[in-house]
């Protein structure tokens, strides 16, 4: 339908240019990626692919990984890189199971497991906003201490023998998909709606846009990337009980797999939905174009190191595609503008609002 202007030239209604840009490549091209990757092995092994138990297969083994890349998309808002992130979840996994071999109820063992995670965000947080380490140094050191710790906690072995009560958390069912994949879903729209749609969710934004204008702007930055930090804690220590709880085991191998899909998939789902912006929803979705890849290449029966080199290349692309969508446009007027600061209803921008930033990283 065609609407005509001030001067009597028809142009398209504002309907029509939103489904454009929602449907445009670069606003979703994880989902045409989906659609190619879908024909290329549907004609392919069509045989193993296209079966239902494939299909749930697939979404219930990535709720784990899909869970931690939803985690992890907070800090990274917040302008955080956490590459401990595999690690927490190793973590999480294997205290969960020296805690219930000890007979300690099931219960009080999720609950420390889940506070591991929080206290792993709070000495991250330490690092980088108080001793003022870069957070990719900070967290790449964390993670070494991390593996040390899991190590030790572990004695280098498998923790098995754990209560059979616990397997049901990992691998019960509901409607034929596990109890993961629905917890990923709970988890995952709970994190949708504090960054989309509350004021924690615009700092979180602002704070990763630009800390000193977010500070200027009266954002207690510090504050912010304590959350941040702390939510990717909790759900990678979630993340690693329900590991844990699906392997009836506590492996202390499990959790460093996870930092390349992760960051792949959070990167990747960047560029879906929110024009560079990184979300929750879209990083859902190329979480799982990244794995309908990795397991249409392994039913195919090619090497196993074939899975590595395609979240490598996917790594590449989504952080490529991530830099080519950003925007050029001052990053304080973005900023302040986010934040409801400096539009023309709320009048000019200060020249210096008070500051409320307990330290900047």
């Amino acid at each position: 339908m065609m609407t005509p202007d001030r001067s009597g030239t028809r142009t398209g209604t504002p309907s029509a240019a939103r489904i454009r840009k929602a449907v445009a490549f670069r606003n979703t091209a994880a989902v045409y990626v989906f659609v190619v990757l879908f024909v290329v092995f549907a004609l392919w092994i069509p045989d193993t692919f296209l079966t239902l138990g494939t299909w749930r297969s697939l979404l219930s083994d990535q709720a784990v990984t899909c869970l931690v890349a939803v985690g992890l998309v907070v800090p990274i808002a917040a302008g955080v890189i956490d590459l401990a992130i595999g690690t927490e979840v190793g973590l999480g996994a294997i205290v969960v199971a020296r805690l219930l071999v000890g007979s300690m109820p099931i219960p009080l063992a999720i609950l420390l497991s889940l506070l591991s995670g929080a206290a792993v965000g709070i000495f991250s947080w330490l690092m980088i906003t108080r001793a003022r380490i870069p957070s990719f140094i900070a967290t790449l050191a964390i993670s070494s201490l991390l593996t040390a710790a899991i190590e030790w906690i572990s004695s280098s072995q498998q923790i098995v023998n754990l209560p059979p009560a616990f397997s049901k958390l990992g691998n019960g069912q509901l409607f034929g998909l596990t109890w993961p994949f629905w917890i990923m879903i709970v988890v995952s729209l709970l994190i949708w709606y504090v960054l989309e749609l509350t004021t924690i969710g615009r700092r979180v934004y602002a704070t990763g846009g630009n800390p000193e204008a977010a500070a200027l702007a009266g954002v207690r930055v510090s504050r912010i990337m304590l959350f941040a930090l702390i939510t990717s804690g909790v759900v990678a220590g979630l993340a690693g009980l329900l590991l844990t709880s699906q392997l009836s085991a506590g492996d202390p191998t499990v959790g460093p797999g996870y930092l390349l899909p992760v960051i792949a998939a959070v990167f990747l789902g960047s560029t879906q939905f929110r024009s560079g912006r990184f979300n929750v929803w879209g990083t859902v979705v190329a979480a799982y174009v990244l794995a309908v890849g990795v397991k249409g290449l392994q039913l195919a029966g090619l090497p196993i190191w074939i899975p590595d080199l395609f979240n490598g290349a996917a790594l590449l692309v989504a952080v490529g595609l991530a830099a080519w969508q950003r925007p050029v446009k001052p990053r304080r007027a973005a900023v302040l503008r986010l934040l409801g600061i400096g539009s023309p209803a709320a009048g000019p921008v200060p020249a210096a609002a008070p500051a409320r930033v307990d330290s900047q990283s």
